[in-house]
Order: C-alpha cells, then sequence, then structure tokens
C-alpha cells in the first residue's frame, strides 16, 4: 500500500511540473519601443525593423575587433540557438548591431560568424551601413543602453535584448558570466518559445 501511494504521489508531481512548464507565461521588463532603422546586415541585403517585425528577436551590440567580451557574448548566443533549435522552435531573429561600423564591412561580418559555428545562420543578421555616431544615438534612444563607438576601442555593454514581434524590447538579460551571475540560457529560450506562443 505504502508503494502504490508513493507511485501515485510521483506520478502526480510529475504531471504538476509538466503543468506549470507548459504553462510558462512571459512577463516583459521593458517597454521600450524601436526607432525605424533603413541599414544593412552582413549578406549585403537592406534591412529595416519593419523587416523584422513578426517574429521576437535577440539583440547585443558587437564588433569584430573586440578583445574580451564580444567571443564569449557571440558564442553564448550560439548556445542559445542551440537550445532553440533542440526545441524545435524557429519563429525567431538573433540581431547584431556592429558598434565598429567603419571597420566590420558585411565581408568581415560573414567572416566573424563563420568563426562559431553557428547551426542556423539564416536567423542571424549582423548589421552595418551605418556610421559610428548613429549606433551611439540609436542604442541610447532604443535599447537606453551606452554605446561608446567613435574611438579606437568602442565601448558596449555585455547585454542580450528580448525583442518582440511589435518591435518592443522586452527584457534584457546579461551575456557574459560574470563572477557569481550566469547566462541564463534555459530563461531566454523559455520567454522566446513564451512569447512566440502568446504572438500566435
Amino acid at each position: 500500500m505504502t508503494k502504490r501511494f508513493a507511485l501515485i504521489a510521483t506520478v502526480s508531481m510529475l504531471v504538476l511540473i509538466l503543468s506549470a512548464c507548459s504553462n510558462y507565461q512571459f512577463k516583459a521588463t521593458t517597454n521600450f519601443e524601436l526607432d525605424n532603422f533603413n541599414v544593412q546586415d552582413h549578406r549585403g541585403n537592406p534591412v529595416s525593423l519593419d523587416d523584422l517585425k513578426g517574429e521576437p528577436w535577440l539583440a547585443m551590440f558587437i564588433y569584430t575587433n573586440c578583445p574580451d567580451i564580444c567571443p564569449p557574448m557571440t558564442y553564448n548566443m550560439k548556445m542559445i540557438q542551440d537550445e532553440l533549435i533542440e526545441k524545435g522552435i524557429e519563429d525567431y531573429k538573433i540581431v547584431a548591431f556592429t558598434v565598429d561600423p567603419n571597420t566590420d564591412s558585411a565581408d568581415v561580418l560573414t567572416k566573424y560568424i563563420g568563426n562559431y559555428g553557428v547551426a542556423d545562420e539564416s536567423k542571424w543578421y549582423l548589421l552595418n551601413g551605418y556610421d559610428p555616431k548613429f549606433i551611439e544615438q540609436y542604442a541610447k534612444g532604443s535599447f537606453k543602453t551606452a554605446v561608446v563607438a567613435q574611438t579606437e576601442n568602442p565601448i558596449h555593454a555585455n547585454t542580450f535584448f528580448l525583442v518582440d514581434q511589435n518591435g518592443v524590447a522586452v527584457k534584457n538579460y546579461n551575456g557574459v558570466q560574470s563572477g557569481n551571475t550566469e547566462v541564463p540560457y534555459d530563461t531566454i529560450v523559455s520567454d522566446l518559445e513564451a512569447l512566440i506562443k502568446q504572438g500566435k
């Protein structure tokens, strides 16, 4: 009798856990409506904010000559995509704004992303086609983050931003492990998945 009760309790607990997972609700922590832009990606194709709407996307600021945080940020974003693929999630994009547009041409950005072995490069949009002053103003005005691009060694945050289907930045995350602060891979994937479901 005791074994049967333990089995029933275990099964009930698993049902509750699975139910909680399936009912995960995304909750926004920011509400930054992005300004429109007209730039290009690393394939040389024009990209505007309207082109990105319709699916949620993860954004970050990087540059190819970055000696410290950009390589791990890019790798961590690649790891997030690996989890998305493993879960069969497809309706998303990954967007990287270069903060060194004078150096990071389409060819340079293409070579850069090729170093990371991303599983589905078609989801990635590495953006350039603007001047340093533009990206400073855009980062500050739309993402509420500081970028110093008009310098030999650009400065930017180690942040991942989640943008919803309507072009609103709704949450941000640590993009690089810092001290005891981990990169929240599972949370990012769960948030993106929930946002996709809520938008359908």
